[in-house]
Formats: C-alpha cells, structure tokens, sequence
C-alpha cells in the first residue's frame, strides 16, 4: 500500500531529514514512501507501487548492503555491489534509475552519483530528463535544484547539512557526465568517502574504456558503492555482454523479458515474437532482453566463431598452408602472424609483436618461414607494412602484398579487398577450427557492416573501431590475410628454386652492406 501522506509539510526539514535517513538501507521503502503512488491528480494516480522487477532489484540492493552491514560487526570490510539489467523495450528502465538517483541523495546525504549513457542526446533527452519527472513528484523535491546535466542541492538545504550535520557538500550531486572512447580519462568521478553509485543506461553501447576507467571510482571504502549497467542487449560482444558471460562471477546479472513486466502492452511484444519468430534475434532483443546470436550490424556472429574455437580439431595435413601477416600501424597495436592449413588454423600458434621496426618485424618473419615453410604468406601492405613486403622480397622470399582498399574479385558482392577476405574467412569458420582465444573471438566478431550504395558490403574499418572504444582487430586481420588468394601446395622443385635465390641474395647482401 502507498504511505500515507500529509498535505502539509512535516514539521521542519529535521524531522524530513530523520525520517528519509531511516530508509538508508531500504530503497523500496524510501520510493514508497516519497512518491505519490495512487494520489489523485498526478502522474502515479493510477499506480500503486512499483513494478514486480523493480522491487526486485530493490530488494537485492537492500540485501548486499544488510550484508555489508553483517560483515561490519564481525571485522570484515564491505564491497562494491556490481549490477548488470539486461532487458527487453519499454520495461522502464530510467524510471528505475531515477527512483535510485532520489534514494541516493535523500537517504544518503553527502554521496555522489554518477550518470552515463550510450549517447549525450540520450543522456540529456532520456535519462537526466527522466530524473526531473520524479524530482519534481518527490515528497522532498524543494531540497534540490535540477539542470539539464545535474541535480544539486539547492544553497539553503546545502548550508543546512553543512551547519546541522556537518557534513561536506562539495561533491554531493547527480551529475551526467558524457564520454570520449579517444580520451577516456576524461570521464571521471569525484571519491566520495559516503556513498558512490555509478549508473550506466543503455550499457551496450557504452565503449570499454569507459567501463575500465570506472572501475577507479569504487578505490575508496564508502558505505555504499553501487554500479548499476541496465541495457537492451544490442551487441554480443563488449563489456556489458561480459557481465552476463565471462566476467559474470564479478556482475550480479539477470534477465527481464518485457513480456513479464506490468503496465505494458503484451500484444505488441507477442506480435513482434509472433512476426519474427519466438527464437530469432529480433524478439531475443527487443523483447526477451537476451544477447543477440548475430549483434545487429555484426560481420560475424558470436556463435559461429565459439563454435570454430570449440570444434573438434580434424587435420588437414594434404591442405596448403598459408600465412598473413598484419603490420602494426600505430604503438598501441600489434603485429601478428597467423597461420592456416585447410580447414585448421589453431595448430600453428600464432606470433605477436609489440613495437618492432619493419626491418626487425621482417628478420622475425623470414625465421617464420624458414621454420615453417608455409606455401604462400600474405602481408598487409598498407601503411608500414610495405617496408616490410620491400625487405622480405630483397631477402628473396616469395611473399604477395595484400592491399586491403583495392577492388574485390567479386566486385558486385564486395567493396574492397578487405571484405571480400573477411567475407571468406566468414564462410570457413562454419567448419574451420581455431584458438579458443578470447583476443581472437573478440577481434573476429567486432567489426560491423553495411552496405554500400550499390549494395556492396563494407566493412567497419580499424578507425571505426576505434572510434567505439573497441581495439585494433589484428589477430582478425591476420587470419583474414590467409584468405587473399586461392593457395596450392608448393612443390618440391620450386621450394629448391627458392632457397638458391635467397642465399644467392644473402651473399649479394654482404657485399653490399660490407661497401657502405
């Protein structure tokens, strides 16, 4: 039932202040309590409480902070609560934040919270918005001051816990913050010694980074340390996706199906389930709040590539083998060489390097393929990379220079080069075997696409990427590289061919070098 309320004010902000600090550790009573659920002539008229989800992320809040305080009277420091949401539409999900963001600050007086979203339009439109609805609907809304990027005490109720309860307000506030992938250390919170809550609305778009920085805002041992991510799952991979896989020992994570929610319409989620089948992508996301199989501009589905990594392994020894070669174009990037025979590309482990010249990245190379001798070697020539095709050819190895921007083979399917090898690694991961890695899974189910003007598929560029905080595919492109060209089994005679012409090379090589 809605709390009774008075219609006029309680006697003196003390008496408000005691009573919303007795809610501290029950949020669901706190809502209950200042909201007017079921009062004639406002938004809530005719809603009672909560809805069912609702209480329940409540009531898991409520608990871990019961066991922080059990874990205070015997020694034992408290923790972070991690709390991962992941939903179908229309579930009210920043109404939930909302709720939280006024608990936060009325019953923790002092604390700072922190806002975020996948976007600043939805931030500013959507979530701080969505805050001012219940701001305002609030039994104590005169004690704060709302703006499109923040929520603040108001000066007179600021000065009023600074003299009666002698607590700091300098970092007392619900402040949206908007973020860059590019300069992640710029989105950073204030330590607050009394609570810390963290909000991430719509998580799945939000760039890894992003999250890595956040994990500094809970250092200090605050009574309340709340992160909550709540997201319609859009993307299988990212951190929001690892909440619910493998970081999920970390995240307490679950699902919301709109179709369990009160207050919605149900025929319209069962006509999308309906349309588009109960079991496919569509009504996986939009409805079930379930990670989709494919992400829904996603290249390469999470499920195809966890399939090659799991797969059984069945030699392929009569196969070419082939190398790819990806030069690193900048510090933060690797250069990898990756390695495939037919059907098995987890064999032969793949080679990584970190800040090496093109002619070190080139004498690591030609060792590669002394030692292996693989068929043909593809090296991305772009950028640096042609220094190292250059070198490698002036040692006498046969290598072919890959350039990823130039025309596909199949130019009606294709845009470049770089899609059309994508595109067939696409293809040979429905039987091919590869490292279950989880830098290789992550890079081959990261890039997006679209389609070009004449209906060419394009892939997502390394800048793109980048761009959405998400790293340099590299070992991707390195095994992509394999499939530059149709590869036959080199034969015996041109293998010795070869060898003649490379210490034929080397000898020149001295010579030359021994004159300068």
């Amino acid at each position: 039932m809605a709390a009774p309320r008075n219609s006029s004010p309680l006697v003196g902000e003390q008496d408000l202040i005691t009573t919303l600090l007795g809610f501290r550790y029950d949020p669901e009573g706190f809502v209950r309590y200042a909201f007017p659920w079921g009062v004639k002539g406002t938004p809530l008229e005719r809603v009672e409480g909560p809805r069912t989800w609702q209480i329940d992320e409540f009531k898991r809040i409520a608990d871990h902070l019961q066991t922080d305080i059990e874990k205070a009277r015997i020694g034992l420091p408290g923790s972070p609560l991690y709390l991962a949401i992941s939903s179908g539409r229309g579930i009210g999900k920043s109404a939930w934040l909302s709720m939280l963001d006024m608990w936060v600050a009325s019953c923790w007086i002092g604390s700072t919270t922190i806002v975020t979203a996948n976007t600043e339009t939805q931030l500013r439109s959507r979530t701080m918005a969505e805050l001012g609805k219940w701001q305002v609907m609030s039994i104590n809304r005169h004690w704060f001051e709302k703006s499109s990027m923040s929520m603040r005490p108001t000066k007179w109720f600021a000065d009023l816990v600074e003299q009666q309860l002698k607590m700091d307000t300098q970092y007392y506030y619900v402040d949206a913050q908007s973020w860059s992938a590019e300069n992640p250390d710029a989105f950073a919170g204030a330590h607050s010694q009394i609570g810390m809550m963290v909000q991430f609305d719509e998580a799945s778009g939000i760039p890894d980074p992003i999250w890595q920085v956040t994990e500094g805002f809970f250092t200090d041992m605050a009574p309340l340390r709340l992160w909550l991510t709540i997201s319609n799952p859009r993307r299988n991979t990212g951190r929001f996706f690892d909440c619910f896989h493998k970081d999920r020992a970390f995240w307490d994570a679950r699902y919301v199906d709109s179709r369990t929610v009160e207050g919605v319409d149900k025929n319209v989620y069962q006509r999308i389930a309906d349309k588009y089948g109960e079991d496919s992508d569509t009504t996986r996301v939009e409805v079930k709040g379930q990670f989709p199989r494919t992400g829904s501009n996603q290249f390469i589905g999470r499920e195809v590539v966890s399939y090659a990594a799991e797969r059984e392994l069945v030699p392929d020894d009569g196969a070419p083998l082939t190398m790819g070669i990806d030069v690193a174009r900048f510090g933060d990037d690797e250069s990898v060489f990756r390695f495939r025979r037919g059907r098995d590309a987890r064999t032969i482990k793949p080679m990584r390097f970190r800040g090496k010249n093109t002619m070190d990245l080139a004498t690591e190379a030609a060792t590669a393929i002394e030692r292996l001798k693989p068929d043909a070697v593809f090296v991305d020539g772009g950028g640096v990379g042609g220094g190292v095709v250059d070198r490698l050819k002036m040692l006498g190895y046969r290598v072919i220079e890959v350039q990823s921007g130039e025309k596909a083979r199949d130019e009606e399917k294709y845009l470049n080069r770089r899609a059309e090898m994508w595109g067939e690694m696409r293809d040979w991961l429905m039987h091919g075997c590869i490292d279950n890695e989880e830098s290789l899974i992550d890079d081959l189910t990261g890039p997006e696409y679209a389609l070009h003007l004449k209906g060419q598929i394009k892939l997502e560029s390394k800048d793109a990427m980048k761009k959405r905080g998400l790293a340099s595919p590299d070992d991707g492109d390195a095994l992509a590289l394999t499939f530059a060209e149709p590869v036959s089994r080199m034969d015996a005679a041109t293998a010795r061919r070869m060898n003649r012409m490379r210490n034929m090379v080397a000898d020149s090589e001295y010579d030359i070098f021994a004159s300068t």
